[in-house]
């Protein structure tokens, strides 16, 4: 058997959502900050991206995470996400899979009823609390960087669907949230193609007439994600559907999509601190989400989220590739 690269994994699901964490045969990424080391990543290693994440070893709504030592003293480990549509700074569902990840292997000492992970990721440090039985990992709740609204209540002109009012929040990454009422489409998957088909359309005309960028964080500075809200959501309970460039679905109900969320619902004065609010996801998975603190963000009103949900490993692998594979990086249809 020839291999040219081999690279260890393990898989993992959040609530549906894939995590592929690379605990191995990646080496130290160059650059001081975990965001320089995600942006050297996006610049140079692009290709290792899309050798786990497209077919035929991923698939069209793979994630995934890569393992790194902390370029700071006050955490644990280090993490790089990456998914089919690219780097991204902070993915609550895929921290909430590593956390998993790193107390079900051993990999940080678990301690019982709660092991503490300070985590470093590209959008600042990340707090995972791990509630622990019998050495396994039965839920996770995350501390998430500081969430704000970026706009709130903005109409935006978009082909083939005309005047489209939205409001964009920043949770770890940036997202446009529409009603589906606003775009004429049911809360139904089985008309996710429609629902799929609007969301980008909607990202394509907020990134060319009007794109966000986040003051303190390089290279974080267009919208990926849509968070279609579905009829009858509230401050205490929201489904939604998770519509994500290039063309996909979030399976989970989102840690940083909740986030952003909380922090919509907080600058209307819907959800006060200290409150229980319950995303859903488009296949009925739920997070658990609570503003703990506020702050701010270069001078913006900004919130601090948790997210409590739930992981499972799914496999352990060695990732190879044969010298002679037609497709090194993979491929997507």
């Amino acid at each position: 058997m020839r291999s040219s690269r081999v690279i260890q994994a393990v898989d993992s699901h959040t609530e549906g959502m894939p995590t592929r964490v690379v605990t191995g045969g990646v080496g130290v990424i160059p650059g001081a900050t975990m965001n320089e080391k995600r942006l050297h990543f996006i610049e140079h290693l692009d290709d290792l991206r899309l050798f786990l994440m497209n077919e035929p070893r991923g698939h069209s709504a793979m994630s995934g995470a890569i393992l790194q030592p902390s370029t700071r003293d006050d955490c644990d480990w280090g993490v790089v996400y990456i998914e089919v549509s690219g780097c991204l700074p902070m993915c609550g569902h895929g921290t909430i899979g590593v956390a998993t990840v790193l107390v079900e292997t051993g990999m940080v000492p678990v301690q019982e009823p709660v092991t503490t992970i300070r985590l470093d990721t590209p959008a600042g440090v990340v707090v995972a609390r791990v509630a622990v039985s019998d050495g396994h990992a039965d839920s996770v709740t995350l501390e998430n960087v500081p969430s704000y609204v970026e706009r709130l209540d903005q109409v935006i002109e978009v082909p083939g669907l005309g005047s489209v009012p939205y409001s964009i929040a920043f949770g770890g990454n940036f997202y446009a949230m529409v009603d589906l009422d606003a775009v004429g489409l049911p809360f139904d998957r089985s008309r996710q193609h429609d629902i799929l088909d609007a969301g980008l359309a909607i990202m394509a005309a907020i990134n060319e007439q009007a794109p966000p960028r986040h003051p303190t964080i390089d290279g974080v500075d267009h919208c990926h994600h849509v968070e279609f809200i579905a009829p009858g959501s509230t401050a205490e309970l929201s489904r939604h559907a998770m519509a994500i460039y290039p063309g996909w679905f979030d399976r989970s109900p989102c840690g940083t999509g909740t986030s952003a969320r909380m922090a919509e619902l907080w600058a209307r004065g819907d959800l006060p601190l200290d409150t229980d609010f319950v995303n859903e996801s488009f296949i009925g998975s739920r997070f658990v989400g609570r503003l703990i603190a506020e702050t701010t963000v270069e001078g913006v009103p900004a919130v601090i989220p948790t997210i409590t949900g739930r992981a499972w490993v799914t496999g352990m692998a060695q990732y190879l590739l044969d010298p002679s594979d037609p497709f090194p990086t993979g491929f997507q249809l």
